[in-house]
């Protein structure tokens, strides 16, 4: 089992993993007490049975460059192979503005393969590898040091086990003519703004049902200055204020110490000191905001008008598409789409790329009347008129 420390042992492995098709690749990181990932191990693997593989240890090499690892990312040559990647590609962009090309993701393609909602690594391992995970080190802490032999082994089957995984599911989508549909579903993940929340905008990660151009104005500078304190403290959002008390900081609108005083969801620490004076200044300039340049809530969704007999026979048509192409009906279209669909709303993902494919079109047809949908049996089938 080795473990790589230094920037020499880490370029030799990469120059050996650029001369193969793929690498399989893996990140332990802690995230609970900072704003930004803290990077704690990378597991590289490379392909056959007994291929290659390493741990790449940062925190008992903090002298290590990761440069050679992110010039793998960028060697078009070889796949860079992850489950569920979202997370170990926001490290990679955060800390060395490197995102793997090509990339392929596990969990992506065993969506699009048939293997139901965001399955997990387990779950895989199970039905293709035919073997079983040690969970034992699943929620230890990866930033201590020495790893114990456990956690090793641990961080090691989780790209020992994805070279089979890949090299499957791969297979199955090249046979099933899907390759496309797995790209189309990773532009996402390969998108800066996938990754990036500037405080200007990071109202818009705030779920409210309120409409009212000033709450919003407030609600705007609070997630605002939140974002700005937790990205130049690097931490959690959370430990400022959460959500719940954002919105009743909103509502409340407190105007000094005394008022804030009476918050009842924010925390100890929110009713002092800099994190005080941030919200009554944000609270403040909500208040004074122009109207003019208020955020303006989308209410193109509310204003649309459902067709409800048409919503029905959408879902009865998305159970059947789900069924033939063997792909969750929620991957291929919500709930919220259908009745848009239904209210006459074209500009939907369920409509576009391979969900058009499998579903969009014969959806378009069903809302225009040039087909009908027939029940044989336990089967539905589309019938055109």
């Amino acid at each position: 089992m080795q473990t790589i420390t230094t920037t020499e042992a880490l370029a030799a492995f990469c120059d050996l993993a650029k001369a193969q098709p793929y690498v399989t690749i893996d990140t332990e990181f802690l995230r609970e007490r900072t704003y930004w990932a803290k990077l704690c191990l990378i597991q590289l693997a490379l392909p056959g049975k007994d291929g290659p593989a390493v741990l790449v240890d940062p925190i008992a090499g903090p002298d290590m460059s990761m440069e050679p690892l992110y010039d793998l990312m960028r060697h078009e040559a070889t796949v860079k192979v992850f489950h569920a990647a979202r997370q170990d590609l926001e490290i990679f962009f955060v800390e060395g503005g490197v995102f793997p090309k090509p990339l392929f993701d596990t969990q992506v393609a065993a969506m699009v393969c048939g293997f139901g909602e965001q399955v997990g690594y387990e779950t895989l391992v199970k039905k293709i590898a035919k073997a079983d995970l040690d969970k034992t080190s699943r929620f230890t802490d990866w930033s201590r040091r020495p790893l114990t032999k456990a956690q090793s082994e641990y961080a090691l089957a989780d790209v020992t086990h994805l070279r089979m995984i890949y090299e499957s599911l791969s297979a199955q989508l090249r046979k099933s003519d899907r390759t496309h549909w797995v790209e189309e579903e990773l532009a996402a993940l390969t998108d800066p703004a996938t990754y990036t929340v500037t405080p200007e905008d990071a109202w818009m990660r705030v779920k409210t049902r309120t409409t009212s151009g000033r709450f919003l104005a407030v609600v705007k500078e609070l997630a605002r200055f939140r974002e700005d304190y937790a990205q130049s403290r690097n931490i959690p959002r959370s430990r400022i204020f959460k959500d719940d008390a954002l919105l009743e900081l909103a509502s409340t609108r407190p105007t000094n110490l005394e008022e804030l005083g009476r918050a009842r969801l924010l925390l100890r620490e929110g009713r002092k000191g800099d994190i005080a004076d941030g919200i009554l200044a944000a609270v403040k300039a909500g208040m004074e905001m122009r109207p003019e340049d208020m955020p303006k809530p989308d209410l193109s969704r509310d204003q649309l008008q459902v067709n409800p007999a048409l919503a029905d026979l959408l879902r009865v048509l998305l159970k059947a598409k789900s069924e033939d192409s063997g792909v969750a009906a929620k991957l291929i279209a919500p709930t919220s789409d259908l009745d848009a669909i239904a209210a006459g709303d074209r500009d939907l993902p369920a409509l576009k790329g391979w969900r058009g494919e499998v579903f969009g079109q014969d959806a378009l047809r069903l809302c225009k009347g040039e087909i009908a949908l027939s029940a044989i049996g336990q089967s539905v089938r589309v019938v055109r008129l």
